[in-house]
């Protein structure tokens, strides 16, 4: 009977299978498994060197086609050229790519930015650097030209992003001595930046809607004055380890000021100190409403913080923080809370919602002993029911860190999944 189906049905069929039925349906026979491809190959990942040279090796370049998502270690051996080289054979059979993770040890090769131009489905991109910095350092002036030669970017991520000494010599030599790229200089002029390919230049791409950076030097002046093309929604800037936190904060603050004005949704690891975004009339930050405070913030400045971003219409408020400092996170959110209730009038009045998240600590799977569990459960408890007072809808959840989830799977030998929210239905990946 399966075989006596039209091609449509069967492929309707395998669409809502998992990746474990897919594989068994695909050997029934030659038809069924050229039916199940577009579904095998529809999320893949290449988890490390061996299996890019595998999948290039066996599998079909025809069945890149298939690929929506794809997240891919390019791992730098002996031959950068030559890695680079793999790399761009993949893309550029992958024509309904919509979704790039790429992680890498050190800097590809620039041929690699002319196949982008052809990425036209690619909405999200994710470019991570997993070598060390110091060594082999991935140059700003790369990926800027990579992520303005996607045709239709809207999310972009970067991870551990090196400045390059053509643009930042002021910086060389100097305390805090912050790792640099030389001879990055060979990277040709890109059509719509020209020469400019510092990290500030990402918001002169028009489609760009969300823009996450983290472990990186924001240090650049030129993000105040950087004609600013994109309307950002979503924006989440992290700390770079070689500063201190003022220097991170002021950086982050000159950002705010330049994007602020279409950010609905923004994510904090530094405080704010600077008292204009307080004030309704002239904040840069007009249209946020969503906050959310990372496990890395300055307990001690939330309700600083929280003061000096008065001026913006907050509906959520999101904190993530470690076991050890739950406590400590619900004491400063009592006390913002209650300072709302002395100041009343227009103080956070659309304030809706406050949820925390803990995480285990990577250090241990973040058991505490009896007395600090009880006394964690005492405090969330207490700014549970201030929040029920106040009329606000509150939730606290427990979420583990992939280190700590890594070492569980170790342990318990179980395996972990990701799957997709329920309008996204199950994600099925193929890794290697």
């Amino acid at each position: 009977m399966w075989c006596s189906l039209p091609t449509e049905m069967k492929l309707a069929v395998v669409e809502v299978l998992d990746s474990d039925d897919i594989k068994n349906l695909s050997q029934v026979n030659r038809n069924t498994y050229t039916a199940c491809l577009p579904s095998t190959f529809k999320n893949v990942k290449i988890s490390n060197a061996q299996a890019l040279q595998s999948f290039v090796t066996n599998v079909p370049r025809t069945y890149c086609r298939y690929i929506h998502r794809l997240d891919l270690c390019a791992e730098q051996n002996a031959g950068t050229v030559s890695t680079t080289d793999i790399v761009i054979s993949i893309l550029e059979a992958s024509p309904c790519l919509e979704e790039l993770v790429l992680h890498t040890t050190g800097s590809l090769h620039h041929s690699i930015i002319p196949c982008f131009r052809q990425l036209g489905k690619l909405e999200r991109l994710s470019i991570n650097h997993t070598g060390q910095e110091e060594l082999r350092p991935l140059s700003e002036r790369l990926v800027v030209s990579i992520a303005a030669s996607v045709p239709n970017l809207k999310r972009l991520s970067l991870d551990r992003i090196s400045r390059s000494l053509m643009h930042a010599p002021e910086l060389h030599g100097v305390f805090p001595f912050v790792p640099l790229v030389s001879g990055d200089d060979n990277i040709p002029d890109h059509p719509l930046l020209a020469a400019d390919l510092y990290l500030p230049s990402l918001l002169r791409i028009p489609t760009l809607q969300e823009l996450v950076i983290r472990d990186t030097h924001l240090g650049d002046p030129r993000w105040a004055t950087v004609p600013v093309n994109c309307r950002l929604q979503v924006v989440d800037l992290g700390s770079c380890c070689h500063e201190n936190d003022e220097f991170n904060s002021a950086c982050i603050q000159r950002i705010m000021g330049a994007v602020g004005k279409t950010v609905d949704e923004f994510s904090l690891t530094t405080a704010v100190s600077d008292s204009v975004f307080a004030k309704p009339s002239v904040t840069p930050l007009q249209r946020l409403r969503k906050l959310h405070i990372s496990p890395f913030f300055p307990v001690d400045s939330v309700v600083d913080t929280m003061s000096n971003l008065a001026g913006s219409p907050i509906e959520s408020l999101s904190m993530q923080c470690y076991e050890d400092d739950v406590v400590d996170v619900c004491a400063a959110l009592e006390e913002f809370l209650t300072i709302r209730v002395e100041r009343g009038g227009s103080f956070y009045e659309k304030l809706a919602r406050i949820d925390v998240t803990v995480s285990a600590s990577d250090d241990s799977c973040g058991q505490l002993d009896p007395d600090e569990d009880a006394e964690c459960k005492q405090a969330a408890q207490r700014l549970q029911d201030l929040c029920r007072d106040l009329c606000l809808d509150t939730q606290f959840s427990k979420t583990i860190t992939p280190a700590a989830a890594s070492r569980l799977a170790r342990s318990s030998g179980l395996v972990l999944s990701r799957w997709g929210s329920p309008a996204e239905g199950r994600v099925r990946s193929m890794t290697l």
